[in-house]
């Protein structure tokens, strides 16, 4: 089955928009499911006979190529706010150092763990990798779950589990007033309170192969040759979107992405068309406009799985 999944970004702030076309798709989807890993199912598309690959692997070497270790998680850079009883990421706590910044970051790390088995790589454009002599076995989670959220539920879990919990809060102990943070504060640009270690796996002697396309600069479509427009009649593919749905550049993603995916749809060039966010996936067939009757209502309640 030819299919194209579009995720998309459900940026949570004040003031959302709606979205006519988007929310009357998801209106007239022919069903819905949870996905608490999107990039599985989206990988899916385009390898169907593969399993997931670890994503801080892929990005890695995509970004560095083959490295001499066993295992590497990515290790994203995050600031926090304590509440009264918890520790939160905010919506938009996710942070981006510029590549000086990460190569700072890494030279000091590697000096001062340097007999721990662990290494901080930093990569071409500033993301941050996490590599270990041995093997972790340990589940963590994207931290884009985490977003808004208490970061509890969401640390890692399994047999490492310990010893990448207690990494991560000695980081968090290492970047309270750094120079790195002092720099930032002073372009009042967001702190770095920790590194969020995820997605790790074994180290890669290869990327794997794909049978479709990717579009976007998501951390593991990126890592394979991107379409920067829909490519029409191309079969399965995974397009990431950067723009929120109702922005004011949604009509240009709108219009390179999910026009010519429904011209694809139509045509039976395709046979299902996946719309994503969050953790809630809709799924379309050339059936949607049949749908008629039913009543669209905003995109952001329709991917609300709280």
């Amino acid at each position: 089955m030819s299919t194209v999944y579009i995720r998309l970004n459900p940026q949570r702030t004040a003031g959302l928009q709606r979205a006519p076309l988007l929310e009357r798709l998801l209106a007239r989807a022919d069903s819905s499911q949870r996905e608490t890993d999107w990039r599985a199912a989206a990988f899916e598309v385009v390898s169907p006979s593969a399993a997931l690959p670890a994503v801080a692997a892929v990005a890695q070497y995509a970004d560095l190529g083959r490295v001499d270790r066993a295992s590497v998680l990515m290790a994203t850079p995050v600031h926090y706010v304590a509440a009264m009883s918890s520790v939160q990421l905010p919506v938009h706590g996710l942070v981006e150092l510029d590549l000086a910044e990460a190569q700072a970051l890494a030279e000091e790390f590697n000096r001062l763990w340097a007999d721990d088995g662990v290494t901080l790589m930093a990569g071409r454009a500033g993301a941050l990798y996490c590599a270990f002599d041995e093997p972790v076995r340990a589940q963590t989670a994207d931290p884009q779950r985490a977003s808004g959220k208490d970061i509890g539920e969401f640390l890692p879990t399994g047999t490492d589990a310990p010893r990448l919990r207690r990494l991560m809060s000695e980081i968090e102990m290492w970047l309270f007033e750094h120079a790195v943070n002092t720099m930032r504060a002073a372009r009042n640009a967001t702190p770095v309170s920790g590194l969020w270690l995820w997605g790790g796996g074994a180290t890669l002697k290869e990327l794997p192969q794909l049978m479709g396309w990717t579009a976007g600069r998501d951390v593991l479509f990126a890592a394979f040759p991107a379409r920067t427009q829909y490519p029409s009649g191309a079969g399965s593919g995974v397009a990431v979107l950067e723009q929120t749905p109702g922005a004011e550049d949604w009509a240009d993603a709108e219009s390179r992405w999910l026009r010519p995916m429904l011209a694809d749809l139509s045509a039976g060039r395709i046979e299902q068309a996946r719309l994503s966010a969050g953790e809630r996936c809709f799924n379309l067939s050339a059936r949607w406009r049949w749908r008629f009757w039913r009543r669209p209502k905003s995109w952001w309640e329709s991917f609300d799985d709280t």
